[in-house]
């Protein structure tokens, strides 16, 4: 059976950040993840010690976290392709690798960015595969993983389906020769783009580091909407796929009643 990890940055907002890797094991998941806890790229160190604690504390591991990505509800979506603000990631990349080094954590989300007036597209891809490699050789040291990510609702996101973010993996691993970067498979995200998720599992399911679930319409808990998310999840074990699936929905309801669907 596939296992569980709970995304804490969009369940569990019912309480404070740091009490969520709590109330996650409470409810009987032992795997968290997470978004970029911090406002800023390089956060105080008590700050991080105090996200570290929680984690230890709580009993549950850390199988995910996100790089600094901006101002996520302003809506930034990653500084890997920004040039202008390029330095905060890359000044991001030891504290991100650092916090996974003392949690066990093993996968490291880079969210792609947005397309900037002030770069030309060509520009800001050249520095994406820069970025990316960089950020590969950091995860490498700790044995880690640097996932990229096909993302909805975001206009000016330009990785959109499988194949988006497939392309970008491979002109890194080409320039830099860094196994350790897999596509992140949000079913979620994939469908409402208009991806065929069916086709995408039976093609490149070797190529799938990390894999996130919701229902559409809505982005809600698995049974709200219309996607064949068990039947996906089930083609996934099917083919192979050991990892994890991160839960990364809205609760139509309470965090706790949203799970009842797991449980059936």
């Amino acid at each position: 059976m596939l296992r569980y990890t709970v995304n804490c940055s969009i369940l569990f907002t019912e309480l404070p950040l740091l009490e969520r890797p709590s109330a996650a094991r409470t409810a009987g998941f032992d795997a968290v993840e997470f978004w970029w806890p911090f406002a800023e790229a390089v956060p105080a160190d008590a700050e991080i010690d105090a996200f570290v604690r929680a984690i230890d504390n709580a009993g549950v591991q850390l199988t995910g976290l996100n790089f600094f990505a901006g101002d996520m509800p302003g809506g930034d979506r990653g500084l890997v392709s920004w040039p202008k603000r390029s330095g905060e990631f890359r000044d991001n990349l030891d504290v991100t690798v650092g916090i996974g080094e003392r949690l066990g954590c093993g996968a490291f989300n880079a969210l792609y960015g947005n397309r900037v007036d002030s770069a030309q597209p060509a520009e800001q891809d050249e520095l994406a595969v820069e970025n990316l490699g960089l950020a590969a050789e950091a995860a490498a040291r700790i044995g880690a993983v640097v996932l990229v990510e096909p993302v909805s609702g975001a206009e000016r996101y330009p990785l959109l389906t499988a194949a988006d973010a497939l392309a970008v993996i491979d002109r890194v691993q080409a320039a830099y020769d860094v196994p350790n970067v897999g596509l992140l498979a949000d079913l979620y995200h994939l469908a409402v783009n208009g991806d065929d998720v069916d086709q995408v599992i039976a093609r490149h399911i070797d190529r799938i580091a990390h894999v996130q679930i919701a229902d559409s319409p809505g982005r809600n808990e698995p049974g709200t909407g219309t996607l064949p998310l068990r039947a996906q999840l089930s083609a996934l074990e099917a083919g192979g796929y050991t990892g994890l699936v991160g839960l990364e929905y809205k609760p139509s309801t309470t965090t706790l009643k949203s799970f009842d669907w797991s449980i059936q």
